[in-house]
């Protein structure tokens, strides 16, 4: 840093000593002034004259009270103009002591609004000028007199130009500071949907094909002994199950790597074209799945399709797990209109109606339902749960075909 911008940092962040250095420069140019005498005789261009002791008498003060320029601009303004209107009555009319309040004005014009400036600094330019021309020993004409209009005019506008300049470069740096709080707070914001669609994701996956493994884990520990044959077949299906959930599992955590990062995951995500082998899954699991479709020749959206096959998988691993072991589901996907609407149905031979979901949801803490409220809702669809008359549970999806750009991509997976 140069010695130039040290003592520009030193200044910017000591005022007081700014504006007592400005002070002590216009005493100095002031005094100086003073003994100047731009019409000297016999031909010469600068003279020498001697200024009377009031002027400079005044001078000292009018300087002084520059010091509080910053702090009171207004008080300064009206004690310089006042030592500037005894200069101009009663001392020596070229005497520079208006020189203060010309720094005075252009204090409070570049410190207050435009009205402001133009009220205060046409007062001023009127006031000094005016008693100038009629109070003044100098005749009206003098150039001194022309001096003091043009010197308070130009202090007025150079002060509301800087005013004007300072307001729109803080304009900028705000907009600036906004934007980049909207950025972060987007990125906050993108964040979080992305995490609560993983956690959806991975639940979605654990329930389904734990549920399955438990469930078929449970019958070779059964049968191990009088039937081994069906033992091992049971055992089959839950290694099935586990390298199913495994790759899905892959596949999601796959999502959370870095861009260069190798093994990035390139199945495609899971749709209704799949739907027969996630029902085959249940077969498999004994649990008697009928599905029923009317949606031959729509071509579902990326997002609509992988909401559809969550909420069918969420609700039959529902199914599967607390409707009982002689529970049947069915399964219906149906174009009504714009829509798609997907219904799933049990029997519920198992447990009450109104408990037959998932028990993490009973315990309080589950994200099953609440999974597949999410989704729907994020594609502006609707999801309506409850018990059948008779026993058993529905569970009804109603998915726009149209939705908007940012809300597919908030939920692709």
């Amino acid at each position: 840093m140069s010695t130039l911008q040290r003592a520009r940092t030193w200044l910017t962040a000591h005022p007081l000593a700014l504006d007592a250095a400005l002070a002590l420069g216009v005493l100095v140019a002031m005094v100086a002034g003073a003994f100047v005498d731009p019409n000297a005789a016999h031909g010469e261009k600068w003279g020498a004259r001697t200024p009377d002791a009031l002027s400079i008498a005044l001078m000292v003060p009018a300087a002084a009270v520059l010091v509080a320029r910053r702090r009171a601009p207004m008080a300064v303004l009206a004690a310089t103009c006042a030592l500037t209107l005894t200069e101009l009555v009663t001392g020596d009319p070229r005497a520079p002591v208006a020189m203060s309040a010309v720094i005075a004005l252009y204090t409070v014009a570049s410190a207050t609004d435009r009205p402001t400036t133009w009220r205060v600094g046409l007062l001023t330019m009127t006031v000094l000028t005016g008693t100038a021309m009629l109070a003044g020993p100098l005749p009206w004409y003098a150039q001194e007199n022309i001096g003091i209009f043009a010197w308070t005019g130009m202090a007025a506008t150079a002060g509301d130009a800087v005013r004007s300049r300072r307001a729109f470069v803080d304009a900028i740096r705000e907009r600036a500071e906004r934007a980049e709080r909207t950025r972060e707070e987007e990125a906050r914001r993108r964040v979080a949907e992305e995490r609560l669609r993983i956690a959806r994701d991975l639940h979605d996956v654990v329930a389904h094909h734990i549920a399955l493994v438990n469930v078929q884990a449970g019958v070779a520990a059964h049968v191990m002994d009088k039937r081994p044959d069906q033992a091992k077949e049971a055992l089959a299906h839950v290694r099935e199950a586990s390298r199913s959930a495994l790759g899905e599992l892959r596949a999601t955590v796959g999502l959370l790597r870095q861009s260069g990062d190798p093994e990035a995951p390139t199945e495609p995500a899971p749709g209704l074209v799949r739907l027969d082998e996630l029902v085959g899954t249940f077969h498999s699991a004994g649990l008697a799945v009928e599905v029923v479709r009317a949606d031959e020749g729509v071509n579902l959206p990326a997002a609509v399709d992988l909401v559809a096959y969550r909420v069918i998988q969420e609700a039959l691993t529902n199914v599967h797990k607390h409707a009982g072991e002689e529970a049947k589901a069915e399964v219906s996907v149906v174009r009504v209109g714009p829509n798609v609407e997907i219904t799933v149905l049990d029997d519920g031979t198992g447990q009450p109606a109104a408990d037959n979901q998932d028990d993490e949801n009973r315990e309080g803490g589950g994200h099953g339902l609440l999974g597949m409220r999410e989704r729907v809702a994020a594609l502006g669809g609707t999801l309506t749960t409850g018990p059948r008359y008779g026993g058993g549970f529905r569970v009804h999806a109603i998915l726009p075909l149209k939705t908007r750009t940012a809300t597919a991509e908030a939920v692709r997976p």
